[in-house]
């Protein structure tokens, strides 16, 4: 996933601040009709990061909804069935979250979303990226230098399409969050490319 055109590129080029792909315009309808539908359905409520599932014990960084670090604590990873995960997400969400499933570039809900705030798992409600790491990379994708806590995701090999690429996770319920790619902007040079469908963005109140 994530693959500028297509292809594993490992350089960052960012795109000049007015110059938008020509492909962000031809799917631009399929991302309003996609904002539209997701305007009018009412989103249920995130689970509580803090509340134990019926997994073995990780340690994870809380955060406030303010992005402000709260405590480190032990809690129990979420474990349910295949149903239960199709019952409480919806058919996109449990595509990309569940069956680790890629959305379309230009043409989700936060590639060019500039709001402040706290992105958390869509299905544990776990933080696992802010808005101060995020950053235009071009790809059509929300994009991050670095997670909220490492604490609160991990990364694994997935070799997968034939690709040799490292794959993003959230600590308490695995779901599958996106990849990570060496191309990002210095000094880290990482590009945490995550699917919109398996985040929720809580915007910081002002």
């Amino acid at each position: 996933m994530c693959s500028r055109d297509g292809v594993p590129e490992m350089v960052f080029q960012p795109l000049p601040a007015n110059r938008i792909p020509r492909r962000a315009f031809l799917l631009m309808p399929f991302a309003l009709a996609g904002m539209i539908a997701v305007w009018r359905r009412p989103e249920k409520g995130l689970p509580d990061a803090a509340e134990n599932g019926a997994g073995p014990a990780v340690p994870l960084v809380l955060f406030s909804n303010a992005g402000q670090p709260l405590a480190v604590q032990p809690v129990r990873k979420a474990v349910k069935t295949d149903a239960e995960w199709r019952r409480e997400l919806t058919s996109e969400q449990y595509a990309i979250a569940r069956l680790k499933g890629t959305e379309f570039a230009f043409a989700n809900r936060y590639w060019n979303n500039h709001d402040r705030g706290v992105y958390r798992c869509v299905c544990c409600g776990n933080a696992v990226f802010r808005s101060t790491e995020k950053f235009d990379s071009g790809t059509g994708w929300p994009s991050f230098t670095a997670p909220i806590a490492q604490e609160n995701i991990y990364t694994k090999p997935d070799r997968s399409l034939s690709l040799e690429r490292n794959e993003v996770l959230c600590r308490k319920c695995d779901a599958h969050l996106g990849h990570v790619f060496n191309d990002g902007p210095p000094p880290a040079n990482l590009r945490y490319c995550l699917n919109s469908a398996a985040l929720r963005l809580i915007a910081e109140v002002r």
